[in-house]
């Protein structure tokens, strides 16, 4: 039950609006309590002495109970769902922020699936756990005791019967609980698992036609579904099991009274009024004893999603400020640029493998330098060191000398902007998406920005220009117009230092020359670590690295690569090792001359 304790201190605050919520909810239940003993009171009264005046009393209090039932279960509704509504959107936005501050890394160990349904499907369930199951499940047993006691109180022997009752359906609950909670939770996973299949084929429904793969993922889709359909027969199954025990054992309890009932009128120690109270009683209990199986199973279903939701929100955040938070608007200082790799070692969580080993690297203030490396090396990881989106295993990579670990971490990204090759765009306006790089920019600042990144002349095609909406991850746009509009994005705010992961490898070499030399022109005093793949995005950079199983093996200009680094120009390829051939003939012919 802790997971669902944890959620007091979010409810303290609306707690007396619950209680009432409560006591509505006992109302409404336990008020049909009191028509079976009206009833035996008409019995061994009006109708036993043939009084019908005395009839009316007893008939409008029947109506008055029931005008209440009604009331009390519309109260109820009407007072609960603003209620638990607030409470569910104030715990799914606290995943979601929680989401927002968690590294990559931790990111990269889920399953998206398994997040959305924790957002989704787990929260929904307890909202209507809080809504209706909760109030229901504390009712039900008072429901149940008074019942019991009025039944005692009208006859002794009505009341050990159901107590008797009581011993087996005990037994029941302990023996359903263990096994449909354990159920329940694989059922649960699972709903992430088939969450995931759907996201996946969507996302990525071009490849799957390409390769006329659609009957393999139907294939993946529908053995998750199995998994699914087991679990939940399963779930049926012990339902069905545990709904037939609450159906027989309140039968039982009735023809129990109905015939000891029978057999005490016959001997005179009771009336038949008492006979018809004890067994109308049991028939009001009959519902609630037979709720109590829906009732477990969806506060089960509930203790699932809470520890799953909880299991998200005490993920630890592990890049954070120096003092362990985030400061969402921190004060931005003056820096010059310069950025130093010192002796700087990665792995990922899941390896001891090193990925980056003893690297040593600086770039100047205002300095281009292009990273060249073979598939693997280690290139795209160094690059998402300089916005902490990983933090180092080892050394320290500093900015104008300051460890960014001592810096807060939103200083840090107002400095560092960040373009991959893999553009992710949002389901917003071409305006939005860019202005997401630097809040507030006007309409001229993104036109500039589109321009450096030679998106300008597409975008003002456009059917509403920067107003178009992009679709979902952008996919309405193609690959280079995606990668220019996410540059657009990374060089709005003008950062200090520009980090490029081959933000150009979707576009021409014309139009990435443009867009050098745009950048060159425009953020003169930026320093920029591009990932270079093309001999062209090399040459126009002021020193290149190459990286080479974790290490920096090369460093300078691109010719003097080419003339002294036989790795660099395998990297490069056949243009750069023609070019190569081109430059030592040069040499050669020189020397004879």
């Amino acid at each position: 039950m802790r997971p669902l304790l944890r959620f007091w201190p979010d409810l303290r605050s609306r707690i007396g609006v619950y209680i009432l919520v409560l006591v509505l909810t006992l109302l409404a239940n336990g008020i049909q309590l009191v028509v079976p003993m009206i009833t035996g009171y008409i019995i061994d009264g009006p109708i036993a002495h043939r009084d019908l005046s005395a009839l009316w009393l007893p008939v409008l209090g029947v109506l008055a109970i029931g005008v209440a039932e009604a009331v009390g279960m519309w109260a109820r509704r009407m007072i609960v769902a603003p209620v638990v509504s607030g409470w569910e959107i104030m715990w799914r936005s606290r995943l979601f922020d929680r989401l927002q501050y968690t590294s990559v890394a931790i990111h990269d160990s889920w399953e998206s699936g398994q997040l959305l349904s924790r957002a989704v499907n787990d929260l929904s369930q307890m909202r209507r756990f809080f809504a209706f199951g909760l109030p229901f499940l504390l009712s039900t047993p008072i429901v149940i005791l008074v019942g019991t006691v009025m039944l005692s109180i009208l006859q002794p022997v009505f009341g050990l019967i159901m107590i008797a009752m009581a011993v087996p359906t005990i037994v029941s609950v302990s023996i359903f609980e263990r096994r449909y909670r354990e159920t329940s939770r694989r059922s649960q996973d699972t709903i992430g698992e088939i969450t995931t299949e759907v996201e996946e084929s969507i996302q990525g429904i071009r490849i799957l036609k390409s390769f006329g793969r659609s009957p393999w993922a139907a294939e993946r889709f529908s053995l998750v579904s199995q998994k699914f359909k087991g679990l939940e027969i399963r779930k049926a199954k012990l339902d069905s099991w545990f709904w037939s025990v609450l159906l027989l054992l309140p039968t039982l309890a009735q023809a129990a009274i109905v015939g000891v009932g029978t057999w005490g009128v016959v001997q005179g120690w009771t009336t038949i009024g008492t006979v018809v109270a004890g067994v109308t009683i049991s028939m009001v209990l009959r519902m609630p004893i037979e709720m109590l199986g829906f009732l477990l199973a969806d506060a089960l279903m509930s203790l699932t999603a809470a520890t799953r939701y909880w299991e998200v929100i005490d993920i630890r955040h592990d890049i954070t400020d120096t003092d362990g938070s985030v400061d969402d608007d921190p004060d931005v200082g003056s820096y010059r640029g310069a950025l130093e790799f010192d002796s700087v070692d990665f792995h990922f969580a899941d390896t001891d493998r090193l990925t980056l080993h003893g690297l040593d690297l600086r770039i100047e203030p205002g300095q281009t330098l292009a990273l060249v490396g073979a598939t693997g090396s280690g290139k795209t990881t160094l690059a998402s060191l300089v916005p902490r989106l990983q933090d180092v295993t080892a050394g320290a990579v500093r900015i104008d000398g300051v460890d960014i670990r001592d810096m807060p971490v939103n200083e840090l990204r107002h400095l560092v902007s960040v373009s991959f090759e893999d553009p992710i765009l949002f389901s917003a306006s071409v305006a939005e998406n860019v202005e997401m790089g630097a809040p507030g920019s006007d309409e001229d600042e993104i036109w500039t920005a589109l321009e450096i990144a030679s998106a300008k002349d597409f975008v003002s095609r456009l059917p509403e220009g920067l107003g178009t909406r992009v679709g979902e991850q952008g996919l309405s746009l193609s690959g280079g117009q995606r990668q220019r509009l996410a540059l657009a994005r990374a060089v709005i705010g003008r950062p200090r230092i520009l980090v490029l992961d081959d933000p150009l490898s979707a576009v021409d070499v014309d139009t990435e020359d443009r867009v050098q030399r745009a950048l060159r022109e425009i953020l003169p005093d930026s320093t920029t670590l591009i990932i270079a793949h093309r001999p062209s995005t090399a040459a126009l950079a002021d020193v290149v690295a190459v990286l080479d199983e974790g290490r920096i093996a090369a460093l300078g200009t691109h010719e003097q690569l080419l003339e002294s680094s036989p790795l660099y120009r395998e990297l490069m390829g056949a243009s750069a090792k023609a070019e190569a051939h081109t430059t030592d003939a040069h040499s050669w012919e020189g020397g004879r001359r």
